[in-house]
């Protein structure tokens, strides 16, 4: 046994002392082999994420339906919570507080539908004239426009494919004008307003029971710790955005209302009511509302000279509002970049057309809370932060 060993003692050393080269640096096959992996690895990656990304979109598209009175339901329960939590401090019940938020809310959108039912019919059946009279008032700035249209008019003329056949037939599709439109899509929407009102009585009359239903789906104690946090802070944040922007709103809407009627543009409760609901969208809500202003006000008014005086005030109404009003009353608590918010603002008004556009600016709130929580999500809070100045 001792000469066995003896003779395989000296092999012993030359192989320990031969397998450390070998493990601690790897060939060059080898090192190509694993950097192919981790981009083979990082591309699978993005892949995923961007399919993912896109059946999201679709997702969200094809569902608003659904998914639009859900969320405003959600948002709205967020800004009346508060409300019903402080109420019950005086022991007033949930129920009773949630179901006369909802009649109270029923009850202002079932008024204004109908206070202003008659100014836009009145406009829409004035349509015509008002286009007539816009082109006159813009005769002058319209002439490039109108040579164009007659050029564009004689090269159809020239490439007519009829050649003359006085028999061939021509089938124009007849579209639906705004009224039909709006009488067919009548029925979806007071479906989404039911769905939205009924949501929040029961979110509001459960009060945190819905807070505890998710945090107890959660995995771990730290998670619900974590959750509940982040639900907290998401209530808070929304709520006062959308508090304090609707009483500023709600002010600048009869600013404007009142200056409208004195300049002596017409139905000035309805360019009032416009202002506060465009208000809710920052930058483009303002611009949308001045041009709006202005075009009414080249139909309405004698000279041009006057029609520039309504949107004149209108835009130092809103700039006033943007620039010292909104910043001095909600501070740094909206800590979004300007890209980011007009980036929002384009995706969801996209996706869900005009409420998408509203909602965008608290849904992004709401994303900005959670990635302050979450610390995987560092590169989306660093993509909707405020801009940091270099020291």
């Amino acid at each position: 046994m001792s000469a066995k060993c003896s003779a395989h003692a000296p092999n012993t050393p030359e192989l320990s002392s031969a397998n450390p080269d070998q493990a601690g640096t790897p060939s060059d096959a080898e090192r190509r082999t694993i950097a192919r992996a981790r981009v083979y690895r990082r591309a699978r990656t993005i892949s995923v994420i961007g399919t993912f990304g896109i059946l999201m979109l679709g997702c969200l598209y094809v569902a608003q339906s659904l998914l639009l009175p859900i969320m405003l339901g959600f948002l709205l329960s967020l800004v009346f919570s508060p409300l019903v939590r402080t109420l019950a401090r005086f022991r007033i019940p949930q129920t009773v507080t949630a179901f006369a938020v909802v009649m109270a809310l029923s009850a202002s959108v079932i008024a204004g539908i109908y206070g202003l039912s008659g100014p836009i019919s009145g406009w829409i059946d004035e349509a015509p004239n008002i286009e007539r009279q816009l082109r006159l008032r813009l005769a002058d700035l319209s002439e490039p426009l109108d040579k164009l249209r007659e050029a564009q008019k004689q090269v159809s003329e020239a490439t007519d494919q009829n050649n003359g056949d006085e028999d061939v037939q021509k089938v124009v599709v007849a579209e639906p004008n705004l009224i039909s439109q709006a009488a067919q899509g009548a029925p979806d929407i007071l479906a989404g307003i039911a769905l939205m009102l009924v949501l929040m009585l029961f979110i509001l009359s459960g009060g945190d029971r819905v807070y505890q239903k998710l945090i107890r789906s959660l995995p771990t104690f730290g998670d619900r710790r974590k959750g509940l946090r982040i639900a907290h802070d998401v209530e808070r944040e929304v709520s006062r955005y959308l508090a304090t922007i609707t009483a500023i709103n709600i002010t600048l809407g009869i600013v404007i209302g009142t200056l409208m009627a004195i300049v002596g543009l017409p139905n000035p409760v309805l360019w009032g009511i416009a202002a506060a609901v465009l208000n809710y969208v920052p930058i483009l809500g303002a611009m949308t509302g001045v041009v709006i202003v202005a075009v009414v006000s080249l139909v309405s008014m004698q000279t041009t000279g006057q029609a520039m005086v309504a949107p004149a005030l209108y835009l130092a109404c809103t700039v006033i509002e943007g620039q010292l009003i909104t910043p001095m009353l909600v501070g740094n608590r909206l800590k979004i970049n300007s890209v980011a918010i007009v980036l929002a603002i384009a995706l969801w008004g996209w996706l869900w057309g005009f409420v998408g556009v509203l909602v965008a600016v608290p849904l992004l709130i709401v994303a900005s809370v959670i990635s302050n929580h979450v610390e995987g999500l560092g590169g989306l809070r660093e993509l909707i932060g405020p801009h940091v100045k270099a020291p």
